[in-house]
Formats: C-alpha cells, structure tokens, sequence
C-alpha cells in the first residue's frame, strides 16, 4: 500500500497516530497491544526520511516518538480530551443517580439532558470545587 501526504498531513498523522497508540496502550502495564506499537514505530520510523529525525528515537531496538515529540504539546492535547470526557461522564453519571435508577426512555430523556447540561454549567463554572463524597 502507498500513501501520499505532504509533510504537513505527515506530521498530523504522526499526532493521530500517537494519540490512537496512546489511548489503547497507556493504561496497559504488562499487556501493551504490541501490534499498536509495532504499527506506531513503522509510521514515526518515516521520519528518518522526512527531515523530522528529532521525532523519533531508538529504544531497546525500536524506534518509537522522541521525548522531544512527546514534549512537544501533544499531551496538552490529550489531556484536553480527557477533562471533557471526565466532565461529560460525570455529569452523565449524576444525572441518572438524580433520576433514582429510573430506566431512560423517551419521556424522560429531557429531563437527562436538563440534568446533565445543569451539571456541565456547573462544571464550567466551578469545576469540582462543588463536588463532596460522603465516605462511610
């Protein structure tokens, strides 16, 4: 197979390809997905030929994205995703607490989503600073 990129889609690919290994492979200690890693160190090993050789680098015979890359804003990016998704999940979550089990349907779908978007404005505005857990 052959693709063509200008350097420009080549460098965004290299992003997506970091975040796509990243979001499968990070929380794994013992059980990385070595297909993932295998697929992200052939595309970043191309940035041997493309003038992006400060991308990547050589660990234990494998090239893989250089810290340079890694430190380069891609995790600004992550990290981005992942506030929005924990916000969103919690105000999900919360909102089906409040609704006391009740199974979604479509006469109570609005009401989930009034929930759910009072929860995002509260988030928006103050974070978790309005959160408590009652512990036992």
């Amino acid at each position: 197979m052959k693709i063509e990129l200008t350097e420009q889609q080549f460098r965004y690919l290299l992003d997506l390809v970091y975040i796509g290994n990243w979001v499968i492979n990070s929380t794994r200690e013992n059980d990385r997905i070595q297909e993932y890693d295998q697929v992200e160190s052939l595309i970043f090993s191309h940035c041997l030929h493309h003038k992006m050789s400060k991308l990547v680098e050589l660990y234990r015979g494998e090239l893989i994205p250089s810290r340079a890359f890694a430190d380069g804003g891609i995790h600004e990016a992550i990290e981005q995703y992942e506030d929005v998704v924990f916000y969103e999940i919690l105000a999900e979550e919360l909102a089906l607490r409040d609704m006391d089990g009740e199974p979604l349907t479509r006469e109570n779908y609005g009401e989930l989503m009034e929930r759910i978007d009072a929860y995002l404005s509260e988030f928006d505005e103050h974070g978790t600073d309005n959160i408590s857990v009652d512990l036992p």
